[in-house]
């Protein structure tokens, strides 16, 4: 259930727009337990449409950045989203992207505003299939 936005500060091969969305799925599978089939992403380059502090918090960055937001249901707890974080930067890390050019934020919605199609509201009444028997 989540959506995915990846931008990139500056122009990648289509294949390493592919494998960044790879890595970033991957690490959502493997951390948050995120099905494999539940994959909704949107990767673009902004080139001079992003802006960024390349200090901030005395964090070096550079125009390799990745800036990655997931919108997924509540309910990950704060160990879940850590490992999340860290899976992100490690499956980027294996592509060659520096960990600190790794930007990662979570939108957290409730089940009842999603819809997957035929305008329904579809995980309002019934949790998602890997979910059920969860609280």
């Amino acid at each position: 259930m989540p959506l995915v936005t990846i931008t990139l500060k500056r122009d990648r091969s289509p294949d390493e727009r592919r494998a960044i969305a790879d890595a970033v799925h991957a690490a959502m599978v493997d951390s948050i337990g995120i099905p494999p089939d539940d994959r909704f992403q949107v990767v673009s380059s902004q080139f001079d449409d992003v802006i960024y502090d390349p200090g901030y918090l005395g964090i070096a960055r550079t125009d390799d950045l990745v800036m990655i937001q997931i919108h997924l249901s509540t309910g990950r707890s704060v160990a879940q989203k850590k490992a999340l974080f860290s899976a992100i930067a490690g499956n980027l890390g294996a592509l060659g992207t520096r960990p600190e050019d790794v930007l990662v934020t979570l939108v957290e919605i409730a089940r009842e505003n999603w819809s997957f199609g035929n305008g329904l509201a579809t995980y309002a009444d019934v949790a998602p299939p890997h979910l059920a028997g969860r609280a």
